[in-house]
């Protein structure tokens, strides 16, 4: 005849087994979460920027210029498509558009700071507001309030 305590604590390796598995779950969930979140965290901001490379690839100058905000029917006070033609046009100094990548992301406030090597030690820093994806030239040479570099 078996004693009233033969069987005390027979199911304690399966209920260990099973909280292992699921901190374990967690962990690598969580550490497969942050790594997704800092990777893809200013992930349309950098397609709008890329977008606009597209354009002005394309020579589509006025459908870039509305990604900065502006038409031709609304054009920006402070930014005319004259402007916008010297900064970006086929006579500026940005014209090559066939090789421009973005070296650092970085998120500020209300916007993004995405840094865009053209190579031969040319970059420029743009601004992308994250409500609309309008595009700007940033106002900042780095985020004042510190902000989150993704890369």
């Amino acid at each position: 005849m078996a004693g009233y305590l033969d069987q005390y604590g027979a199911g304690d390796e399966r209920r260990e087994k099973i909280v292992r598995t699921v901190v374990i779950s967690v962990v690598a969930l969580a550490a497969i979460g942050g790594a997704l979140f800092f990777v893809f965290y200013n992930y349309r901001q950098e397609g709008q920027v890329k977008r606009f490379f597209a354009l002005l690839a394309a020579h589509d100058y006025q459908s870039a210029y509305a990604l900065w905000g502006c038409t031709e029917a609304k054009p920006c006070r402070d930014y005319p498509i004259t402007a916008f033609m010297q900064d970006w046009g086929p006579q500026s100094g940005r014209a090559d558009v066939a090789s421009p990548h973005i070296a650092k992301s970085r998120s500020c406030g209300s916007g993004v700071i995405l840094t865009v090597d053209f190579g031969n030690n040319r970059e420029e820093r743009l601004w992308v507001e994250r409500r609309d994806l309008t595009i700007g030239f940033s106002p900042f040479p780095v985020c004042p309030a510190g902000g989150i570099s993704v890369k």
